[in-house]
């Protein structure tokens, strides 16, 4: 089968060849219950969390870069996926939280067929994805966490080599309110419904200003939105995105965001630009 999953449109034939994403088989860098996510997302039981190996964007600052730039991980069968889930919710794990799995959507599909699980499962992605694929697992999915990383092209073309981000993924987050076009919040947990993610890059306020702007006009203020300040230099960060944002930085967007009206929200506290909270990918898979 040729691969159209995502805005590369690489059309390789992913038994024999890689394109963009590198990705080949299924494979899996980490499976843990993922206390950081929001609130409402990691409960006080954890999120079941699959990172997937590979990834379509390959941002020169990913902090996961073992898993999206260098293939760290184990492959596994479509079968043992579908048993993760079922582990994960034996644990207690609040949902299924399905990290960066764009490339391998028909696969998560195939594993959700042969077991779902009685818990929310959530699509953790880029945004840089394409309405096909997300309408195709529309059915599967409950909570759609997507990215809204650029709005300007310039910057989405230096960072991620994707000239186009901003215009898929602006299509991808409404096809996605379109899937759950309603928050359901229960004893605290979204159960249905749509968060949106923006981690501040340093020196590019602007830029996070007018992705705010966008997604108030767009999305309606009622949306949920997560704003992070997590960033610090990994893997090929340069200048002038070398070092963490500042205090200043965060606070400006932070008044923006309360300017246009967000009432729903998610910020992060000062300290989160850490390591420590990455988690550890492997080769092999352990105990899962």
């Amino acid at each position: 089968m040729k691969c159209y999953l995502c805005p590369r449109k690489c059309g390789i034939e992913r038994a024999g060849a890689v394109g963009f994403c590198g990705a080949k088989a299924l494979k899996v860098g980490c499976v843990m219950k993922h206390f950081w996510e929001e609130p409402i997302i990691s409960g006080t039981r954890g999120s079941g969390a699959i990172f997937f190996s590979h990834c379509n964007m390959k941002c020169c600052f990913c902090q996961n870069y073992q898993i999206s730039h260098e293939g760290v991980g184990e492959e596994i069968s479509v079968t043992r996926l579908s048993q993760i889930f079922k582990k994960l919710e034996e644990e207690g794990a609040e949902n299924i939280n399905l990290v960066t799995g764009t490339h391998y959507a028909e696969e998560i599909i195939a594993a959700l067929e042969i077991y779902r699980p009685n818990i929310p499962i959530v699509w953790n992605s880029s945004g840089y994805e394409e309405p096909e694929t997300i309408e195709r697992l529309s059915p599967y999915i409950d909570i759609f966490i997507p990215d809204l990383k650029y709005y300007d092209s310039d910057i989405s073309q230096k960072y991620s080599s994707a000239a186009d981000y901003f215009e898929k993924a602006s299509t991808i987050v409404k096809t996605m309110r379109a899937c759950q076009p309603q928050d359901i919040i229960e004893n605290g947990l979204m159960k249905k419904g749509v968060i949106i993610r923006h981690m501040i890059l340093p020196t590019h306020i602007e830029n996070s200003k007018k992705v705010l702007s966008w997604a108030a006009e767009n999305l309606g203020t009622e949306t949920y939105i997560s704003l992070m300040c997590q960033y610090f230099p990994c893997y090929k960060a340069d200048f002038p995105i070398d070092r963490p944002i500042t205090p200043l930085e965060y606070k400006i967007v932070l008044k923006h965001a309360q300017k246009l009206g967000f009432k729903n929200g998610f910020i992060q506290e000062e300290g989160s630009a850490s390591p420590k909270y990455v988690p550890e990918f492997k080769n092999k898979l352990d105990f899962y």
